[in-house]
Parts: structure tokens; sequence; C-alpha cells
């Protein structure tokens, strides 16, 4: 019976995209946009087309640009990955309780 040509479950690639949000940083936080609960939904679709919304710790964040750019270019670097679309959202508005504890000790909150 012949295999599968090494297409990894979605559940496989959905873990890729959060090791691969867990490289992109604020330049301005010690701590990945993932742990700061920056990251609101991330939707692989069957054909392996990839959406992500994401928020910023502030609206007016200096390096908004630059985080949204970084997210999307290590998510299409994914193998499998078909397309990336990053919307960022700001509703809900981001505040420190979305953080994971890691994060949160990472910067003094704990």
């Amino acid at each position: 019976m012949e295999e599968e040509k090494n297409i990894p479950e979605k559940l496989q690639i959905e873990e890729k995209v959060i090791e691969m949000l867990k490289t992109v940083y604020d330049p301005e936080i010690p701590v990945n946009v993932y742990d700061l609960g920056l990251i609101y939904k991330i939707d692989l679709s069957d054909d392996f087309a990839l959406s992500v919304d994401m928020t910023l710790t502030a609206p007016n964040c200096p390096a908004a640009d630059f985080i949204v750019e970084d997210v999307r270019q290590k998510l299409e670097s994914i193998e499998h990955v078909r397309s990336v679309e990053v919307n960022l959202v700001f509703e809900p508005e981001w505040d420190k309780d979305m953080m994971t504890e890691e994060a949160k000790m990472e910067l003094g909150f704990l």
C-alpha cells in the first residue's frame, strides 16, 4: 500500500505554527508574541492556507510593521503551508492577563 507523500497532519503543522510564533519578539519586550497573548486565532484550512489574527500590546506600537512582517515571513517558511494571511486586530484590546504564566514571570508580573 502506497503512503501519502509525507504530508503531515494538520495538527502537526499547527504545532509548527505555534513553535514558529514563539520565535517572534517585540523588539521592546523580551517575551515572544505567542506567550504575550498577542495571537488571538490560528486557522489552518484543509488546503493548508493559514490565517492568523493577532494584536499588539499597544495600537500605536512603533514596531508593528516589523512584527507583522516577521510573523508572516516565519510562517511562510513552514513546509506545506500554502499561504499566510496575518490580520492585525485590536478587539478585544490586549492586556497583561492574556500572557502565559511564564511571560508574566519573565516580565515581573508574578
